[in-house]
């Protein structure tokens, strides 16, 4: 009777053990078919994000761990089991700070040729270790267009321009938000009349200026009323007693930055803009024989053009009203005449207090005029090597392939860049360039996916830390967005010149140091091998607590890398006030590059929190 009685219940377990073999397999195979067929790949965050909802944390979910963690190899067992390092606030003094241009700092160095307004960062050992606070308070800005003439209060609590650009239509405080009247120095009836009348003279409305560059631009007013004329302008502007200048521009959702005309050359390619720009903007433009003109004319395009409005244009009539001697505006005008006909720029227009100069196309015969006048030539074989490196008083020789059949915009944006039809990037073809294209395309589409409103107007200010060739800035193309398209200095190439010459922006950086932007001013950050490219270059930890600073509360961060770099990130970023979410690669979970998606929690500083 044993026997038999054990006989039975062997038969009943090994039926019960094959049904729930049976059920498994039908459940794995099921949940491999939901996989690879790309629903669900954070359809859950997408979920979240497109509901209607005051809920500050709007991806509340995503605290999952990835089933590739244990396949990294990166940990020991004590660290992936380890409670990551928790970042407190910093003292509330810090809302505003940024690392490369600390007033304090500069204060300490020479004033001579603006060197203390230049970047100063700080060691490694004075770095902040802390998250940096928004202000009490805080909303988030505006939709452009609305953001363009408005910005709310407390974002940006700062008045005093409200007094000293009273009458000059800068800005206007009313309630609660400040108002942009779109007038600026040299325009108070407003950017748009400004702009008709450079159109007249330059061909803004074609397609052949596409890309601006605004030195010493105040609230960005001329690059936020070109927008709408599809020119996308890089502006920039000190960090000085215009206090929060732009932050004001970035808070508005116009390209900026914090920098300067000093002593080092400004942090962008040669032949990069269609279109100069200084609006009354204080550089002493004829010193040192005018070495800042040479260096506006390393980075206009042939037949790019140069405008300079107020002084010492048409002194005659205006010295007076500038209240300044006749002979000193003379003089001015007549060192940037001289400088300009060297560089061989030709005038286009003087009309009241507006100069136009076009640079030559023709840059052979340029080259021979200036060989016979003696002018010295960079020998520098790279003039698009710039990080850091000071200004020289001499003149770039312009690349004839460079530049040549660019299209116009919208055309240039997927047309063979110059630069890759002449080979002049070593490694990348035609080819390379075309099949990059298609890739981001691809993914940006996969992001769509994850994040259903990545370009539905609520992401403006949007940062790509390692561009490329500009695909994820390309394939992401909207008149409600733009991306900074950012190079990392230590990239195996140097693509910036391309990004240009497709109608983007975009900027130099290494990302060991801290970027020239204000707190809480891009509303996505796109990072793409960014700590694969800087493992054992810097610490992840620095790198990220900078991503913190200049995300905004509620912004987003797409990660993409290989798995062990991801699994890295993810467990620093959680004790960040980021949630988190590990995803699969489109094409399926055998492909060890991973995509990490974060979201920045809401949360703001007060007067007892932080370091």
């Amino acid at each position: 009777m044993a026997n038999k009685f054990n006989s039975g219940d062997n038969r009943t377990r090994n039926s019960v053990s094959i049904f729930i073999i049976a059920g498994l397999c039908c459940f794995f195979y099921l949940l491999g078919a939901w996989q690879r067929s790309g629903f669900g790949k954070g359809d859950s965050i997408a979920l979240e994000i497109t509901k209607t909802s005051t809920n500050c944390n709007i991806l509340p979910n995503l605290n999952f761990e990835t089933h590739h963690g244990n396949e990294a190899g990166i940990f020991s067992d004590s660290d992936s089991d380890s409670k990551p390092t928790i970042y407190k606030p910093c003292h509330h003094k810090y809302t505003d700070y940024t690392p490369c241009q600390d007033q304090r700092r500069a204060m300490t160095f020479s004033r001579e040729s603006m060197i203390y307004r230049e970047r100063h960062c700080p060691l490694q050992k004075d770095k902040l270790r802390c998250l940096i606070p928004a202000p009490k308070g805080y909303v988030t800005p505006f939709a452009w267009p609305k953001s363009r003439d408005y910005v709310p209060y407390a974002n940006a609590p700062y008045k005093s321009l409200t007094v000293e650009k009273a009458i000059q239509n800068w800005i206007q405080y009313e309630g609660n938000v400040f108002r942009f009247p779109g007038g600026g120095t040299q325009f108070p009836q407003g950017a748009d009349k400004y702009i008709d009348q450079l159109a007249s003279v330059i061909p803004i409305a074609n397609g052949t200026v596409r890309t601006a560059l605004d030195t010493g631009c105040g609230v960005a007013s001329w690059g936020a009323y070109l927008w709408k004329r599809n020119v996308i302008a890089m502006s920039f502007a000190p960090r000085d007693s215009h206090e929060a200048q732009v932050q004001f521009a970035l808070e508005r959702g116009v390209p900026a930055v914090i920098g300067v005309l000093g002593t080092v050359k400004i942090p962008y390619p040669s032949s990069a803009f269609d279109m100069a720009h200084c609006s009354r903007c204080l550089i002493p433009w004829g010193v040192n024989d005018g070495l800042y003109m040479k260096e506006v004319d390393r980075v206009l395009r042939p037949g790019g053009y140069w405008v300079l409005s107020g002084p010492p244009i048409n002194w005659k009539i205006n010295y007076k009203a500038w209240q300044r001697p006749m002979e000193e505006l003379q003089e001015e005008q007549r060192k940037i005449e001289e400088v300009a006909k060297l560089l061989c720029w030709e005038k286009k227009s003087e009309k009241g207090e507006i100069a136009i100069w076009q640079k030559s196309m023709d840059t052979d015969s340029c080259r021979s005029a200036q060989e016979n006048s003696g002018a010295e030539f960079c020998k520098s074989e790279d003039a698009d090597n710039v990080w850091y490196k000071k200004m020289e008083q001499c003149i770039t020789p312009n690349n004839n392939n460079a530049n040549s059949d660019l299209k116009p915009f919208p055309e240039r944006l997927y047309a063979v860049p110059p630069r890759i039809a002449s080979g002049s990037i070593s490694g990348v073809s035609v080819e390379a360039y075309l099949e990059d294209n298609r890739q981001w395309k691809k993914h940006v589409n996969a992001y769509r996916k994850i994040n259903k409103i990545i370009d539905s107007g609520r992401y403006r200010n949007i940062m790509d830390m390692n561009a490329g060739l500009g695909g994820f800035a390309a394939a992401l193309q909207s008149p409600k967005l733009w991306v900074m398209n950012v190079v990392p200095t230590i990239a195996k190439k140097n693509t910036l010149g391309v990004v240009y010459e497709r109608g983007l922006v975009g900027i130099y950086h290494d990302w060991c140091e801290g970027f020239s932007t204000y707190p809480r001013t891009y509303d996505l950050i796109h990072a793409n091998g960014v700590f694969s490219l800087y493992n054992d270059k810097c610490n992840f930890e620095d790198i990220l607590l900078e991503m913190d600073r200049i995300l905004r509360p509620e912004g987003a961060v797409i990660f993409r890398d290989e798995v062990d770099v991801l699994v890295k990130v993810k467990k620093i970023i959680g004790g960040m006030r980021w949630d988190s979410k590990m995803i699969d690669h489109e094409d399926g979970p055998l492909v060890p590059e991973k995509i990490l998606v974060a979201v920045k929690q809401y949360w703001v500083g007060n007067s007892t929190s932080g370091q």
